[in-house]
């Protein structure tokens, strides 16, 4: 029974004073399935091999996405074009964190109870992530796409290390130099 079918059953029942075949129908068709949460916990170093893996791919999109310290790195230089609020308030941040942004999402929920573990992590927007929220692909009717190279794409990581070797200003920014020094360690061997 398809699970449209089964709230109007169970409404209909409702309608004639039927609760207790409403709740049956209800638990047998359609039954709410308690979920065991796990936690999530990766670092940024995790976070960042995953966006390597993925090739800075958004696989929920197929788009090109970008280190995260790139997108802070253009705030630092244009504050007034290109702002960055810490709570990503989007009446105050450039769309472009949300657009850009890579961050890990676990393909198959954790609040429906999903894995905490690598094969469980893609590498998308917050855009997507925000949009999928806490539901599986087949709810959206999406699906994975090809993770890219990173021998062709990295996310402008690259770009990133010259950025920050030619400015040392940039390392002030705590976020920045964090960044920095991880990425360093992944494309500077």
């Amino acid at each position: 029974m398809e699970h449209i079918e089964v709230l109007i059953s169970a409404v209909e029942n409702l309608t004639k004073n039927d609760f207790v075949t409403a709740e049956k129908i209800m638990q047998e068709n359609y039954p709410f399935e308690e979920q065991k949460i796990f936690h999530r916990s990766y670092s940024d170093v995790q976070k960042m091999e995953i966006f390597c893996r993925d090739g800075f791919i958004d696989l929920y999109s197929g788009k090109k996405l970008v280190n995260p310290a790139i997108l802070r790195v253009l705030s630092y230089y244009f504050p007034e074009s290109f702002p960055y609020h810490p709570h990503w308030k989007m009446t105050e941040c450039h769309v472009a964190y949300w657009e850009f942004l890579p961050t890990i999402d676990h393909i198959y929920p954790i609040a429906r109870g999903g894995a905490d573990s690598k094969d469980n992590w893609a590498t998308t927007s917050m855009l997507h992530n925000s949009i999928k929220s806490n539901w599986t692909l087949e709810d959206l009717s999406w699906q994975i796409h090809k993770a890219g190279e990173i021998k062709e794409w990295d996310g402008l990581s690259t770009m990133l290390i010259k950025l920050v070797e030619k400015d040392n200003q940039l390392k002030k920014d705590k976020y920045i130099n964090h960044w920095y020094k991880i990425t360093k360690s992944f494309f500077d061997k």
